[in-house]
């Protein structure tokens, strides 16, 4: 299975679940999916002792078959990581992949296709990017009852394929040429 590959490939980060779904051929993740990895550590040969990932996909979720991503979302900090995950991914990416972004510098919601894949992205503010896309898509808290975490994934991938971005597609660059420089609260609480 892809998902599997990519764990041994220590490309799976921070995982909140990885695994088969009731559905036969299809596995599931949520987690950090790695762009950039981390140099390996000092000494070691060991694929999987690496520092911290320099560039993820933020709490994503991804549902694949044996050789495909079906569905992918998560957060990306700036819309120009995206041909980074094009690159490194491509050959797990078609068509007929459906895609859910947020992006943290953008204003306004984006429709891209890059190398055949059409990329909805919707800005970031905050929150956590499941409940943001389960809101986005409809999908109510008990639509997902009695599901498996893994199985969740699918119901999200169902109704993500009838989704439609209310943003004509752009090509990558002019895109890029919309970006927005992102102001951190840095307010923090009692010390």
């Amino acid at each position: 299975m892809l998902l599997e590959k990519y764990d041994s490939q220590g490309l799976l980060w921070i995982t909140t679940l990885v695994g088969k779904t009731s559905t036969a051929g299809l596995s599931a993740f949520r987690g950090d999916l790695v762009l950039v990895e981390g140099e390996l550590r000092e000494g070691s040969t060991n694929i999987r002792d690496r520092k911290t990932p320099e560039m993820v996909i933020n709490q994503s979720a991804i549902l694949a078959d044996a050789d495909k991503i079906l569905f992918i979302n998560g957060l990306f900090f700036q819309l120009e990581d995206l041909p980074v995950f094009v690159e490194k991914y491509k050959e797990a990416l078609t068509p007929e992949t459906v895609t859910l972004f947020y992006v943290q510098n953008i204003a306004k919601p984006m429709q891209i296709v890059l190398d055949g894949v059409v990329f909805n992205l919707l800005p970031h503010q905050e929150g956590m990017i499941w409940n943001l896309m389960l809101e986005e898509l409809y999908i109510e808290k008990s639509d997902l009852k009695g599901q498996s975490g893994e199985d969740k994934v699918i119901t999200a991938y169902e109704a993500a394929k009838g989704y439609k971005i209310k943003a004509e597609p752009i090509s990558l660059e002019a895109a890029l040429s919309q970006t927005i420089e992102v102001k951190k609260d840095l307010a923090g609480g009692p010390v």
